[in-house]
């Protein structure tokens, strides 16, 4: 017997960690998995053979991010996600929000500005194709906080509480869709946030902090009302196959409260990296400051002692 299409057998043991971490890849996020670290290894390389760093950081932070969202979707956890709704939770938060974060900490797209070669005079190759799409209206609309908080927000509400949900989970092209979208989303609400890359809205640290917690505390509503539902909300998993031994409203009760424990995680982990980020800013300024004052002899302060010199000869 099939479930929502995908030809996927309803008769699926009951999970365990172990069986929902056996080796069942999806296609599509597989070649995109191998893709994606292949072409950050080749930038990482090319930087490397003539004499440029990289900081393996990065490097590591982009690697677990890819490799995040081969274990979510390459894996059996993938399978049960189409049946649980607990692990179909815990796919969705891994891929909006945890995985975004290790991607954009790993600055794909600087490693690409660096690595891809300029085109010849008067015509246009990748490295200017990206930086105009950087630049583009575009950009400056999907990474605006007025439209990346509702669409986060929306993410949630108006795909699990509407019929858009239960249609998308009806085909293999849906659910790959809706797993895509829940990246991108991700993407484009973290980047201006905490993302290393540079980009069109990059407002100050204060103001990111307040974007990050603009989102986040609607994560946690969302997973509060799944577990004071007294009746199944998605219809999609109403009906959990016998063999899993799950009752719908206790694995929709679990599937609450990982979106409640996910609002979190994410929370620490974006101020840690902005943390960090505000300090090295910091260090950074600091440095161009006293270069400045060692090039001109520091006049700023030579003009400021002169101030006050002549407000205590005023004053006497």
């Amino acid at each position: 017997m099939d479930h929502s299409g995908h030809g996927m057998t309803m008769d699926l043991p009951p999970f365990t960690l172990g069986r929902g971490l056996g080796w069942s890849a999806d296609p599509f996020f597989l070649v995109a998995c191998v893709l994606g670290l292949a072409l950050y290894g080749w930038g990482v390389v090319r930087l490397v053979r003539r004499g440029d760093a990289w900081p393996v950081g990065r490097a590591v932070a982009f690697a677990l991010g890819v490799l995040s969202i081969a274990l979510m979707m390459c894996t059996r956890l993938n399978d049960y996600g189409m049946v649980m709704f607990s692990v179909h939770m815990v796919q969705h938060m891994m891929i909006s929000m945890v995985s975004p974060i290790l991607l954009l900490l790993g600055a794909p797209v600087t490693l690409a500005l660096r690595a891809l070669p300029p085109a010849a005079r008067g015509s246009k190759g990748p490295r200017e194709l990206l930086l105009m799409l950087l630049h583009s209206r575009y950009m400056k609309v999907i990474t605006h906080p007025v439209f990346t908080i509702p669409l986060f927000i929306a993410s949630l509400y108006a795909l699990y509480f509407t019929p858009l949900f239960d249609f998308l989970m009806g085909s293999k092209v849906g659910h790959l869709a809706m797993m895509v979208h829940f990246l991108a989303v991700g993407l484009v609400f973290f980047w201006p946030i905490m993302g290393v890359d540079p980009g069109p809205h990059r407002p100050g640290y204060l103001m990111r902090m307040l974007e990050l917690f603009a989102g986040m505390p609607f994560h946690a509503f969302f997973g509060i009302a799944l577990m004071m539902a007294s009746t199944p909300m998605v219809s999609t998993f109403e009906n959990p196959p016998a063999s899993l031994g799950v009752d719908a409203l206790s694995d929709q009760n679990a599937a609450g409260g990982i979106a409640w424990a996910f609002s979190e995680v994410p929370s620490v982990l974006v101020l840690i990296a902005l943390l960090f980020q505000w300090y090295a800013s910091d260090q950074r300024q600091a440095r161009r400051t006293d270069r400045a004052a060692d090039r001109d002899g520091d006049k700023e302060l030579e003009a400021y002692n002169a101030y006050l010199a002549s407000l205590r000869t005023r004053g006497s």
